[in-house]
């Protein structure tokens, strides 16, 4: 059997958000339309994806496992078509990969006013492809994050910014009173431990334990989710809680953590067009994490709903 590439689109974007009407919102399809692909594509794999309840859309195993497999496929025929547009095009083109909340239009154009005879084509990438790529040759240049894994590779420091919480938005958390990250020690925390070493050294065994046997999230804006349902909460990025919004959810910056930290990660050359990407990503390092906000001290933010494209 022929796995249908749209269909799976369809499919992830529902689980990536648990609900047909945000997913078909953002593919810009009716929900009529989202709802009958996915059940044919159920037909196909004769397995159900979803469970569909009164309480909302929950993956079944199966969803979960398609879900776990997914963006290697797609990955995998985003490549292929990338590959072959190349191949088509007289002109130089060049792959720069970048994390979610990171702003890279400064540099591309910047490299693009200079060197009109070579593109860049900006991909989105995570935490499990940010260097993944770069090795397999699929990007030239990646604007990752902290903590990650480059050997062989260089890897550069470019910027840094603060890291905030991420919280249900329950009334103790939603008050202007200065906030700390103790007062995260008997939440789960809904990533890896390791990422976050400051609450990892104030919570309890049991909630380690706990917060280490959690699925992570395939994405932002599924953190959001299980944050907004009281599941827990998780610390990101300052310009990447900006950047995603939730109406459920309470943004709390954090004084008593360490920043997170933009790597650019390219292979060992002497490619002049990627000497002069990165001279490009050096030169609006400033503007990577987006604008600052006015720091409030020890405001809440609660940020409403806004979709998405990237």
């Amino acid at each position: 059997m022929d796995l249908d590439l749209r269909r799976l689109r369809y499919f992830v974007a529902v689980a990536e958000t648990l609900s047909f009407r945000r997913a078909a919102d953002q593919l810009r399809i009716a929900q009529p339309v989202l709802s009958r692909q996915i059940r044919v594509l159920e037909r196909e794999l004769r397995a159900q994806l979803f469970d569909r309840g009164p309480r909302g859309t929950a993956l079944t195993a199966a969803g979960q496992q398609l879900l776990a497999d997914a963006p290697g496929l797609l990955a995998d025929s985003d490549a292929v078509a990338l590959r072959a547009r190349r191949a088509a095009e007289p002109a130089r083109r060049l792959v720069l990969g970048v994390m979610p909340g990171l702003v890279a239009t400064a540099a591309v154009q910047a490299f693009e006013r200079d060197h009109p005879e070579c593109a860049v084509e900006v991909y989105r990438t995570t935490w499990q492809t940010q260097v993944a790529l770069v090795r397999q040759n699929r990007v030239d240049v990646s604007l990752a994050r902290e903590p990650l894994t480059a050997d062989q590779l260089v890897a550069v420091r470019v910027a840094e910014e603060p890291r905030v919480a991420v919280l249900p938005g329950l009334p103790e958390f939603a008050t202007r009173a200065p906030f700390d990250l103790a007062q995260t020690a008997g939440l789960r925390l809904l990533q890896d431990p390791d990422a976050v070493p400051e609450w990892k050294a104030i919570a309890s065994d049991a909630l380690r334990e706990r917060s280490s046997r959690h699925t992570p999230a395939s994405s932002v804006e599924e953190k959001l989710e299980q944050v907004a349902s009281g599941r827990g909460f998780v610390v990101l990025p300052r310009s990447t809680a900006e950047f995603y919004r939730h109406p459920n959810v309470v943004i709390r910056e954090l004084d008593n953590i360490e920043p997170s930290v933009v790597v650019m990660v390219t292979r060992p050359n002497d490619d002049p067009m990627i000497k002069a990407l990165t001279d490009c990503v050096h030169g609006a390092k400033a503007q990577l994490t987006g604008p600052v906000p006015p720091r409030r001290s020890g405001a809440a933010t609660a940020h409403p709903a806004r979709g998405l494209n990237t």
